[in-house]
């Protein structure tokens, strides 16, 4: 496995990978309608084509394959986290995220923010960040709780 800048190239490749893992989600914790108006983000949303364009980003490659990837846009949020399904709960995105916390740093980022849904809080939190607030969001007419939250690298 390889850790590596994410390029414009890479869009198409990353929207898939953000695909599969919304759409692998317990259904326990968001409903199929949920997760369908969430996967639909990397079409419809320009926050999230402003993120792989202008964003500063690692891609994880195995075998060839993008199987994970983050971003920060602006420079100081987290703006996007994703592993791929059958790679899930192996600390890929963990990986990851150190990789991103790391650039942050070198780039002279002393705090990052972002907005967590109910599976990435958990992750972050063992990474030592913090909540500062829950909050709701409608997404395609469907209410989702989220977590803002930050962490002091």
């Amino acid at each position: 496995m390889k850790l590596k800048q994410i390029t414009q190239k890479d869009q198409l490749k990353l929207k898939e990978v953000y695909f599969d893992s919304v759409c692998s989600i317990d259904e326990n914790i968001y409903s199929k309608e949920h997760k369908f108006a969430w996967a639909c983000q990397a079409w419809e949303n320009s926050e999230f084509e402003k993120s792989l364009l202008k964003g500063i980003g690692s891609k994880l490659i195995c075998n060839k394959k993008i199987i994970g990837f983050a971003t920060r846009y602006p420079e100081n949020r987290l703006s996007l986290l994703y592993v791929r399904s059958n790679y899930k709960r192996k600390g890929l995105g963990t990986l990851i995220l150190n990789s991103i916390e790391r650039d942050a740093l070198k780039s002279g980022i002393n705090k990052l923010n972002t907005e967590a849904s109910l599976i990435s809080y958990k992750l972050l939190l063992k990474r030592k960040w913090e909540i500062d607030r829950k909050e709701k969001v409608n997404i395609n007419g469907l209410i989702f709780e989220r977590y803002k939250m930050f962490k002091i690298l």
